[in-house]
């Protein structure tokens, strides 16, 4: 007896007896190669975008600390003798220290303070308290860095701020904030991290969302409560949210400023002078575009090497799930 097969089945038939072999027809192959060049259209304006402002002028700023050049008159090849000068330089060696002690100061401060809000706000709370508290500490990351600089100068200025007003009402004298290299070293990292350390919280309260609630019960089972349970729960698998926010944050810090350019000008003296505002003084104050590119070559590298050491103590540091 005969069976005949119905038509909806036969192309799946068909389909399944095509060997591999099978030469593709040309309108697939059409079809293909439009789908190609409609990706690379939507790809090209971001591809020009960064070849443009971020490729060339990197290759420009390294070609060029090898020149020295004041944008008058033609460039000229002086070869290593950029980086020998800036090496020699106490005001470029004052600004790399001033900038280290920063990163270090600043970075601990902005993800220690980021990972503490993120643990209270993870804590039991209302939902709209908990949006509340994370729109509000994000909140200063969207604000332009100059522009609270300025009014941070204001509250803290020695004559008429508001911050030594509040301290004149319990019986403290005025204190010089922005005119003493302690104070205004203060005030920069005061404000930097206030500013900056919104997008930390962020990372953090991502990376404790992904923490299974079952992990924190199995540790109180075995008797880990309070503070213990985020010692030994908490923050080893959290590990890999704190290295990238580390890394991230060490990165923006290393290219501080904004904050001290407004706030102190570099000042008083050279305490508060960073890495960038040397390479900002030398290429737009004294037209030595060539020390200013020597300058912002050696601080690149500074920050590959910081970040490369990162990710290499990481495979001791960082526990993954």
């Amino acid at each position: 007896m005969s069976t005949t097969i119905p038509r909806r089945e036969r192309p799946k038939q068909a389909a399944k007896a095509a060997k591999p072999g099978t030469p593709v027809s040309a309108n697939t192959a059409y079809g293909r190669h439009s789908q190609r060049w409609l990706a690379w259209i939507f790809l090209a304006p971001t591809i020009l975008g960064m070849g443009l402002f971020t490729l060339v002028p990197i290759a420009a700023s390294v070609v060029l600390a090898f020149f020295r050049w004041d944008i008058i008159s033609a460039p000229t090849f002086v070869g290593f003798d950029n980086f020998a000068e800036v090496v020699q330089d106490p005001t470029v060696r004052v600004s790399f220290l001033n900038t280290i002690v920063f990163v270090i100061v600043a970075v601990a401060f902005q993800l220690g303070l980021a990972l503490a809000l993120a643990v209270m706000v993870q804590e039991k709370m209302p939902a709209w308290l908990r949006t509340f508290f994370r729109s509000a500490f994000f909140f200063p990351l969207i604000l332009s860095a100059a522009s609270v600089s300025i009014f941070m100068r204001y509250l803290f200025n020695e004559q008429f701020g508001v911050v030594n007003w509040f301290l004149s009402l319990a019986g403290i004298p005025a204190v010089p904030w922005l005119t003493t290299p302690g104070g205004s070293a203060a005030v920069v990292i005061l404000v930097y991290v206030w500013q900056n350390f919104g997008f930390s919280f962020l990372l953090f309260i991502g990376g404790l969302a992904s923490i299974p609630v079952e992990t924190y019960e199995a540790a109180s089972l075995d008797g880990a409560t309070g503070w213990r349970k985020h010692v030994y729960v908490t923050l080893p698998l959290l590990s890999p949210t704190t290295l990238l926010a580390s890394v991230m944050a060490i990165i923006s810090a290393l290219q501080v400023f904004d904050q001290p350019y407004v706030l102190t000008r570099g000042g008083p003296g050279d305490s508060t002078r960073t890495a960038v505002m040397v390479i900002f003084e030398s290429a737009f104050q004294r037209l030595e575009f060539g020390e200013a590119s020597a300058i912002g070559v050696i601080l690149t590298l500074i920050i590959m090497a910081i970040t490369a050491a990162q990710f290499r103590l990481s495979k001791r540091f960082v526990f993954y799930q």
